[in-house]
């Protein structure tokens, strides 16, 4: 039994034909969209590239491009094919066609809904990305002069005053490496030394922080050092002095910031399958009222369209079938007994079974 069976008049073939036409053009702009959107998630990605490690994050923008790309060119053939199934002639060429393209289609859609998924996924390997990526740049934060890693500075300051952040998880994280450069320090100070010496690595730890830590509405000059020592300034206690530099971690700050723009694409995505997937089922009710058409013999008549022509568990078995008989057309049974059907063929007896020799003539 068909699932989801629809009479069609002509009238009701050539008005779904003209309206699958308009939503095809429409499908091809959505396709537009989801190339946009994967190339501006791309991009805020390149952005923000020395601060992340190398890793998956760059998947979901790469599969949005894909999709939107194909999804231009397979909408841009549908619109083609809707407008000549108003024309049962036209409709023939396409006949063969149909089929194959109503599944790659449906493939195709299947994908959008993976891509669309794939934005609310992407946040471990984001967060990981983040982590790893923003701890070697603050590591590397001093290298001032070293090709390669002279330009972290600029680029974490910029990131702490953008995203107003500190640190990779918070303030602390500049406590537990030197983020001074060695040449901005002076030797000769007693002070210096014995934090060069209390080190067992021999770095100059302080508790400070960058300037870009500062919070400008904190209602007095920032304080960038001794931050965990009250009696170096004046009502100063840093358990409450929240306002003075930023709390929040960049690595959070980042993954907020990247989170609300996948989620937001990931809602468009899923509208954009929705709307896709729509159109497909217009397409098949349009391709099977045609075909049926065609085996009526009249063209003016009504015809059937369905979404399957037998049950959901029939056309599962039936598809499974094939799946399973792949390959064994061609195959030649070696079991003892069992006669190749290939070979099994009956001979035709064209005349005389016992028929005598004639001799040959001898040689003159």
């Amino acid at each position: 039994m068909a699932v989801l069976k629809v009479k069609f008049t002509k009238t009701k073939r050539d008005k779904l034909a003209q309206i699958l036409w308009i939503l095809n053009w429409v499908s091809v702009v959505s396709g537009i969209i989801l190339f946009s959107l994967g190339l501006f998630l791309k991009i805020e990605i390149k952005k923000r590239n020395e601060v992340m490690a190398k890793g998956d994050v760059n998947s979901v923008p790469n599969m949005l491009i894909s999709v939107g790309v194909i999804a231009c060119i397979i909408n841009f053939l549908g619109g083609k094919i809707c407008y000549d199934c108003s024309d049962a002639n036209k409709f023939s060429r396409w006949k063969l066609v149909m089929l194959p393209y109503i599944v790659c289609t449906f493939c195709f859609t299947f994908c959008i809904l993976v891509g669309a998924l794939m934005c609310y996924t992407m946040r471990n390997e984001l967060e990981e990305s983040l982590y790893l990526g923003l701890r070697d740049a603050i590591k590397f934060y001093k290298d001032t002069d070293i090709p390669g890693r002279c330009f972290l500075k600029k680029t974490v300051d910029m990131l702490q005053i953008g995203f107003q952040c500190c640190g990779n998880n918070g303030f602390r994280d500049w406590f537990e490496i030197q983020w001074v450069s060695a040449r901005y320090l002076n030797m000769a100070s007693k002070e210096v030394l014995d934090r060069l010496k209390s080190n067992v690595d021999g770095k100059f730890l302080v508790d400070g922080v960058p300037f870009s830590c500062c919070n400008p509405s904190s209602p007095r000059p920032c304080i960038q050092y001794q931050l965990t020592n009250n009696s170096a300034h004046y009502n100063y206690d840093f358990l409450t002095e929240e306002l003075n530099i930023w709390v929040k971690g960049c690595r959070e700050a980042l993954l907020d910031y990247y989170t609300a723009i996948m989620r937001s694409i990931g809602i468009a995505a899923l509208l954009i399958w929705l709307f896709e997937l729509s159109v497909l089922i217009g397409v098949r009710y349009l391709q099977t009222a045609m075909k049926n058409v065609l085996l009526l013999g009249d063209l003016e008549g009504e015809s059937d369209g369905w979404l399957l022509e037998n049950s959901f568990v029939e056309t599962a078995k039936y598809n499974i079938n094939i799946i399973k008989n792949l390959g064994k057309a061609n195959q030649v049974s070696t079991v003892s007994g069992m006669n190749d059907p290939n070979i099994d063929v009956q001979n035709t007896n064209c005349g005389k079974t016992n028929v005598t020799a004639k001799s040959i003539p001898a040689a003159s």
